[in-house]
């Protein structure tokens, strides 16, 4: 009596098993587009050249020197518009720290402008493509999902990144230092 009808079922399940998890992997962590630098952790960041809502462009190494929190939002997202207050109270906080955040709103201009007449914050708000070099993406969100946030040293290079909200103890951990 031999056992090989039960090989070739055990070697099936295990690749298919393995396609499975790659597959899943692949879904949870796409390959960026064609053209897109994506930036790890001690990485310098893209030169990214944002637009702020009047219209004139802003440069990321604007705030060169300081550590910045730049936190991606948009409008249609509600953990982003219930951190916000958060975020809006701590830049006036940590700014004689040499510490600004920037939020960078991955939505249109006319939304943004919209929003921001009804809850204006504390601190700049500027405008990016998510695909283009300063969308999230480049700076690490491969899973495309906001809030997203990144911390950049004095060194101008990310020393931290987060998918999610902040807490105000998490805040003063990655800002207090």
């Amino acid at each position: 009596m031999t056992r090989r009808p039960t090989a070739w079922i055990v070697l099936l399940a295990i690749a298919a098993a393995a396609t499975g998890l790659y597959l899943e992997h692949r879904r949870a962590h796409p390959p960026p587009p064609a053209g897109v630098t994506v930036a790890d952790v001690g990485d310098l960041p893209p030169d990214a050249t944002f637009v702020s809502v009047e219209g004139k462009p802003r440069l990321l190494s604007d705030w060169r020197g300081k550590r910045v929190l730049i936190n991606f939002w948009a409008t249609w997202c509600a953990p982003c518009r219930r951190e916000m207050p958060l975020l809006s109270e701590n830049a006036g906080r940590y700014r004689e720290r040499n510490v600004a955040i920037l939020g960078v709103a991955e939505d249109s201009a006319n939304a943004v402008r919209t929003y921001l007449a009804e809850r204006p914050v504390d601190y700049p708000i500027v405008l990016a493509d998510n695909d283009a070099p300063g969308g999230s993406l480049s700076f690490g969100n491969m899973r495309r999902v906001l809030p997203y946030s990144v911390l950049i040293g004095e060194d101008g290079r990310i020393l931290r990144r987060k998918l999610g909200t902040f807490s105000q103890a998490e805040l003063d951990d990655w800002l207090g230092r």
